[in-house]
């Protein structure tokens, strides 16, 4: 598995422009709340002698990506679930709405609109379409980005951006070749 330096050199790649950027920090959040909406209406309940649970599709999907956000990398992580955690309170907050599903729907289509034109100004396609695990690193690399700006993480920032220019520097070159042929 890539470690947290590989993964987000290779987002970031893809994400240098920064109205990209701006525009994935709205898309993103939009698409991760329209899942969790449309996850949230799919349930479950486990009983047994010594507990009950009560839970949802979008409780287990938010609990296994925080558990690779923190296999990546701790600090970050912290931060990931506890956008995962207002991010499940906001669905919640949502179900009791007459629409939900469509509000879903909504967010998700909204988000991914948004993505793409983020992704005109780069000039570039989106990362997960040559590695579908970019779709998990989307948010982390929010995250990344935010920790960035406000002065944490230097060190990482520093290992994660030659690398970052390095790709997209193959990147044109393998399309500036392509164009030729």
């Amino acid at each position: 598995m890539k470690d947290i330096v590989e993964q987000l050199a290779r987002y970031k790649s893809v994400h240098l422009n920064k109205t990209n950027i701006q525009t994935h920090f709205v898309g993103v959040p939009l698409i991760i709340l329209g899942v969790t909406c449309l996850m949230n209406t799919v349930t479950f309940s486990m009983e047994n002698p010594y507990f009950s649970l009560d839970g949802s599709a979008a409780m287990v999907v938010s609990g296994l990506a925080a558990c690779y956000y923190l296999f990546l990398h701790r600090l970050l992580a912290l931060a990931m679930m506890c956008y995962l955690v207002v991010n499940l309170l906001i669905a919640d907050f949502f179900a009791s709405t007459e629409h939900y599903v469509f509000m879903g729907v909504t967010l998700f289509v909204l988000g991914w609109i948004i993505q793409f034109v983020g992704h005109h100004y780069e000039k570039a396609k989106p990362a997960f379409v040559d590695d579908l695990s970019q779709l998990a690193i989307g948010p982390l690399f929010l995250m990344a980005e935010t920790y960035f700006a406000l002065g944490f993480e230097k060190a990482l920032e520093e290992k994660i951006s030659p690398i970052a220019l390095q790709k997209r520097r193959k990147l044109t070159a393998n399309l500036k070749e392509q164009m030729i042929k």
